[in-house]
């Protein structure tokens, strides 16, 4: 087995789907064969044969607890995984070599025959030719040394929860059976009882494993759930394109830490998140297809727009052409944007349209401007011209000059609107002072009638205006006036009559 990530993982390939490669299991102590003493008795040991030594705690890996977890190996097609650094197996606390007193449960007779001592009584383990009955027993306590080291080691082991305790319980039943037959001096039967308790510890630290187990399984399992639902709600609900898009990359990558779940669940997990991204990357482009539609569309609409304005850029009819221009400006702030690029240029080209009829514009209205001052100088003038009048010297010739300066003031045309009404307020002052001369030149005997005053004021009103006809040439404005002062007369002869009554 493997443990790894793939390198580009698609729609359809699972990245999380490794296990930790199964530990070797625990070391056994070779059997030791000694070789035959010179002496030719087959059960003769030289001192040079030594004895093996101890295992090292290091030397009794045990299995990882997910090693009995189903791998689950990539779908077909997919690249293949990369090998990635094997987590190192947590080992049991050091466990120091065991160094018995032999003497204590054994001993070797004149014949070199090594004896233990056990509950049933001694037991020949072997014999003993190589040299003197001390360097003999210690050869076989070294050998009990040996087998109460590994049973410490498994003790540790257990205790610690660093190994599999189905294979701890084994290796214990395996050495609980070995040791009372064992060729070595020392405790066998205290070894052996401590080998058969590790045995009864086991099964119950088997259920504790097996729970916890698949309790890591089950947070593994929940931990991808969550994310294969996450990434369903952004597939479902989520607009802002670029950060889910960035999201489910993330999520790839947070899958691809996750371990340990078997082979089928992990598929069913990866199968909705790989559907879910999918769904997501279809709705996102169907977006964007649609956004790029609504561009193309609004993009012929504002060069349509743009067409409108070049074609009325020429256009004198200032104030409808203006209208128009305002028109065709509030329908371009309705069509959506093209793209900040292309909308940009087509405002450019719009607004140059504009620009040339409003520049035209502005160019008439400043001759108009310089035309209505100069009016405005020219009416001013005769202004001061009909200011100087004295009624109160020469009525008639008063009358005459104002009434010519009136038909030249009118004749001048606009002026700006800011002076209008003051000019007229002056000539209606000169037209005043001219009037009030001609009303005192009456003789009253008593204060008039403010009916008849008020006839009087009009049919003299009248009397100015068929003047200005006249002077003016225009047939057709003489006729209406004679017609309006008869009209006056006749009502003034009429309220004159009413006042003597």
């Amino acid at each position: 087995m493997r443990r790894g990530t793939l390198p580009d993982v698609s729609s359809t390939d699972n990245p999380g789907n490794g296990v930790q490669q199964d530990a070797p299991p625990i070391a056994e102590t070779p059997e030791t064969t000694v070789p035959e003493a010179a002496s030719g008795n087959p059960d003769a040991v030289t001192a040079a044969a030594g004895t093996p030594a101890a295992p090292a705690p290091g030397d009794a890996a045990l299995a990882d607890p997910t090693a009995d977890a189903a791998v689950a190996e990539p779908p077909a097609g997919a690249p293949s995984p990369v090998p990635a650094p094997k987590a190192p197996t947590p080992s049991a606390p050091p466990v120091e070599a065991v160094v018995s007193d032999p003497s204590q449960w054994g001993r070797v007779d004149d014949e070199g025959t090594v004896y233990v001592r056990t509950a049933d009584g001694e037991r020949a383990v072997g014999s003993w030719q190589a040299g003197d009955a001390e360097a003999g027993l210690a050869h076989y306590g070294r050998r009990f040394d040996d087998l109460a080291t590994e049973v410490s080691l498994l003790e540790a082991r257990l205790k610690a929860h660093t190994g599999n305790p189905g294979e701890i319980k084994n290796k214990a039943q395996e050495l609980a059976g070995s040791i009372p037959s064992a060729a070595a001096v020392g405790d066998l039967d205290g070894l052996a009882a401590r080998a058969r308790a590790m045995v009864e510890t086991a099964e119950s630290a088997t259920a504790e494993f097996r729970a916890e187990k698949a309790a890591a399984r089950a947070a593994q399992v929940a931990r991808k759930e969550a994310l294969a639902a996450e990434a369903e709600q952004i597939a479902a609900e989520s607009t802002a394109w670029k950060a889910s898009g960035d999201r489910l990359k993330a999520i790839v990558e947070e899958w691809k830490t996750i371990r340990g779940i078997d082979r089928k669940t992990d598929e069913a997990l990866w199968a909705r998140f790989a559907a879910a991204r999918d769904a997501f990357g279809r709705r996102r482009g169907t977006h964007f297809a649609q956004l790029d539609a609504q561009r193309g569309e609004a993009r012929a609409a504002k060069q349509e727009l743009i067409k409108e304005a070049q074609r009325l850029s020429t256009s004198t009819e200032w104030g409808p052409t203006s209208a128009a221009m305002r028109s065709l400006m509030d329908r371009w702030k309705a069509v959506p944007r093209t793209g900040r690029d292309g909308d940009d240029d087509l405002w450019k080209e719009f607004r140059a349209a504009q620009d040339v009829f409003f520049s035209a514009r502005a160019e008439q209205d400043k001759a108009r401007d310089a035309e209505q001052v100069a009016n405005q100088q020219a009416k001013e003038e005769l202004l001061a011209e009909a200011e100087k009048l004295d009624p109160s010297k020469d009525l008639r010739g008063a009358q005459n000059a104002l009434r010519k300066i009136q038909e030249r003031y009118d004749a001048i045309g606009h002026v700006p609107r800011a002076v209008m009404r003051q000019l007229e307020d002056r000539m209606q002052a000169v037209e005043q002072k001219v009037r009030g001369a001609a009303d005192a030149g009456r003789v009253r005997t008593a204060p008039e009638n403010p009916m008849v005053a008020s006839m009087r004021a009009a049919v003299t009103k009248a009397e100015e205006q068929l003047a200005k006809a006249e002077a003016a040439g225009d047939a057709r404005r003489v006729e209406e006036a004679k017609a309006n002062l008869a009209t006056r007369q006749e009502w003034l002869a009429e309220a004159e009559k009413s006042a003597r009554r």
